[in-house]
Protein backbone atom coordinates (compact mmCIF):
# COMPACT_ATOMS: atom_id res chain seq x y z
CA UNK A 1 0.00 0.00 0.00
CA UNK A 2 1.64 3.55 -1.04
CA UNK A 3 1.54 6.27 1.48
CA UNK A 4 -1.32 8.47 1.58
CA UNK A 5 -0.06 11.61 0.52
CA UNK A 6 -1.40 15.23 -0.43
CA UNK A 7 -3.10 14.68 -3.91
CA UNK A 8 -4.07 10.82 -3.32
CA UNK A 9 -6.95 10.04 -3.48
CA UNK A 10 -8.78 9.67 0.54
CA UNK A 11 -10.03 6.48 1.59
CA UNK A 12 -13.45 6.03 1.70
CA UNK A 13 -15.47 5.27 5.22
CA UNK A 14 -18.46 4.58 7.10
CA UNK A 15 -18.81 4.07 10.81
CA UNK A 16 -21.00 4.73 13.65
CA UNK A 17 -20.86 8.28 15.25
CA UNK A 18 -21.77 8.63 19.28
CA UNK A 19 -25.35 8.14 18.68
CA UNK A 20 -25.09 5.66 17.05
CA UNK A 21 -25.59 6.89 13.27
CA UNK A 22 -23.46 5.65 10.23
CA UNK A 23 -21.23 8.36 8.90
CA UNK A 24 -19.39 8.09 5.57
CA UNK A 25 -17.24 10.14 3.74
CA UNK A 26 -19.60 10.32 0.89
CA UNK A 27 -21.82 12.11 3.25
CA UNK A 28 -19.49 15.09 2.93
CA UNK A 29 -19.33 14.99 -0.84
CA UNK A 30 -18.32 18.81 -2.80
CA UNK A 31 -17.18 19.78 1.06
CA UNK A 32 -13.63 19.94 3.02
CA UNK A 33 -13.37 17.16 5.89
CA UNK A 34 -10.85 17.93 8.60
CA UNK A 35 -10.97 13.91 9.74
CA UNK A 36 -8.37 13.49 12.70
CA UNK A 37 -7.23 10.60 14.36
CA UNK A 38 -6.56 10.36 18.41
CA UNK A 39 -5.77 7.58 20.31
CA UNK A 40 -8.15 7.46 23.52
CA UNK A 41 -11.03 9.94 24.96
CA UNK A 42 -10.45 11.82 27.70
CA UNK A 43 -6.87 11.22 28.09
CA UNK A 44 -4.78 14.68 28.56
CA UNK A 45 -3.03 15.29 24.70
CA UNK A 46 -6.35 13.96 23.20
CA UNK A 47 -8.32 16.30 24.88
CA UNK A 48 -5.89 19.13 24.68
CA UNK A 49 -6.34 18.48 20.83
CA UNK A 50 -10.32 18.27 20.80
CA UNK A 51 -10.82 21.36 23.02
CA UNK A 52 -8.33 23.23 20.64
CA UNK A 53 -11.11 22.10 17.50
CA UNK A 54 -13.84 22.87 19.56
CA UNK A 55 -11.97 26.69 20.63
CA UNK A 56 -12.00 27.02 16.71
CA UNK A 57 -14.63 25.02 15.43
CA UNK A 58 -16.47 28.08 14.26
CA UNK A 59 -13.67 29.12 12.03
CA UNK A 60 -13.56 26.20 10.27
CA UNK A 61 -17.35 26.31 9.31
CA UNK A 62 -17.09 29.58 8.21
CA UNK A 63 -13.87 28.32 5.64
CA UNK A 64 -16.66 25.46 4.98
CA UNK A 65 -14.82 22.53 6.80
CA UNK A 66 -16.33 19.79 8.90
CA UNK A 67 -14.13 18.54 11.78
CA UNK A 68 -14.76 14.84 12.43
CA UNK A 69 -12.64 13.45 15.35
CA UNK A 70 -11.59 9.03 15.06
CA UNK A 71 -10.21 7.12 17.53
CA UNK A 72 -11.23 3.10 18.82
CA UNK A 73 -13.38 4.56 21.72
CA UNK A 74 -17.35 2.90 21.59
CA UNK A 75 -19.51 5.59 20.78
CA UNK A 76 -20.99 5.12 24.69
CA UNK A 77 -17.49 6.61 24.90
CA UNK A 78 -17.47 9.49 22.71
CA UNK A 79 -20.75 10.82 24.05
CA UNK A 80 -19.10 11.18 27.42
CA UNK A 81 -16.14 12.88 26.36
CA UNK A 82 -18.47 15.24 23.91
CA UNK A 83 -20.84 16.02 26.56
CA UNK A 84 -17.63 16.83 29.52
CA UNK A 85 -16.12 19.00 26.93
CA UNK A 86 -18.81 20.85 25.10
CA UNK A 87 -17.43 19.45 21.72
CA UNK A 88 -19.41 20.99 18.86
CA UNK A 89 -18.38 17.84 16.05
CA UNK A 90 -18.67 14.51 15.80
CA UNK A 91 -16.76 11.88 17.44
CA UNK A 92 -16.40 8.45 14.96
CA UNK A 93 -16.26 4.82 16.83
CA UNK A 94 -13.62 3.13 14.78
CA UNK A 95 -13.39 -0.04 16.97
CA UNK A 96 -12.41 -2.05 14.45
CA UNK A 97 -9.77 -0.06 13.50
CA UNK A 98 -11.27 -0.30 9.62
CA UNK A 99 -10.27 3.12 9.37
CA UNK A 100 -7.01 3.95 11.23
CA UNK A 101 -6.09 0.91 9.03
CA UNK A 102 -7.16 2.65 5.61
CA UNK A 103 -5.12 6.31 6.88
CA UNK A 104 -2.30 4.06 7.95
CA UNK A 105 -2.27 5.60 11.19
CA UNK A 106 -2.63 2.17 13.16
CA UNK A 107 0.94 1.22 14.19
CA UNK A 108 3.16 -0.09 16.32
CA UNK A 109 3.74 1.87 19.26
CA UNK A 110 6.12 1.71 22.47
CA UNK A 111 5.05 2.89 26.14
CA UNK A 112 7.74 1.86 28.70
CA UNK A 113 9.38 -0.38 26.80
CA UNK A 114 6.19 -2.45 26.03
CA UNK A 115 5.03 -2.32 22.48
CA UNK A 116 1.74 -2.33 21.56
CA UNK A 117 -1.02 -1.54 17.85
CA UNK A 118 -2.51 2.44 18.48
CA UNK A 119 -3.71 5.42 16.97
CA UNK A 120 -0.60 7.55 15.74
CA UNK A 121 -2.00 11.19 16.25
CA UNK A 122 -2.74 12.23 12.67
CA UNK A 123 -5.20 14.55 10.94
CA UNK A 124 -6.19 14.46 6.92
CA UNK A 125 -7.31 17.42 5.19
CA UNK A 126 -9.96 15.92 2.63
CA UNK A 127 -10.60 18.32 -0.21
CA UNK A 128 -14.16 18.85 -2.00
CA UNK A 129 -12.93 16.62 -4.75
CA UNK A 130 -12.13 13.78 -2.47
CA UNK A 131 -8.41 14.05 -2.44
CA UNK A 132 -6.20 14.72 0.62
CA UNK A 133 -5.18 18.23 0.65
CA UNK A 134 -2.69 17.67 3.34
CA UNK A 135 -1.64 15.46 5.71
CA UNK A 136 -0.25 15.78 9.54
CA UNK A 137 1.55 12.77 10.64
CA UNK A 138 2.75 12.49 14.76
CA UNK A 139 0.78 16.03 15.77
CA UNK A 140 1.55 17.97 18.95
CA UNK A 141 -1.84 18.70 20.43
CA UNK A 142 -1.15 22.14 21.05
CA UNK A 143 -0.31 23.80 18.29
CA UNK A 144 -1.88 21.93 15.25
CA UNK A 145 -5.09 23.11 15.08
CA UNK A 146 -3.98 26.25 13.62
CA UNK A 147 -1.64 24.65 11.23
CA UNK A 148 -4.84 23.10 9.62
CA UNK A 149 -6.40 26.40 9.64
CA UNK A 150 -3.77 27.80 7.80
CA UNK A 151 -3.94 24.90 4.99
CA UNK A 152 -7.66 25.55 4.81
Amino acid sequence: MSELVAGAKAPSFSAPDQSGKIVSLSDFKGKTVVLYFYPKDDTPGCTTEACSFRDEHSVFQKKGAVVLGVSPDSPKKHTKFIEKFSLPFSLLADEDHKISEAYQVWVEKSMYGKKYMGVERSTFVIGPDGKLKAVYRKVKPAEHTAEVLAAL
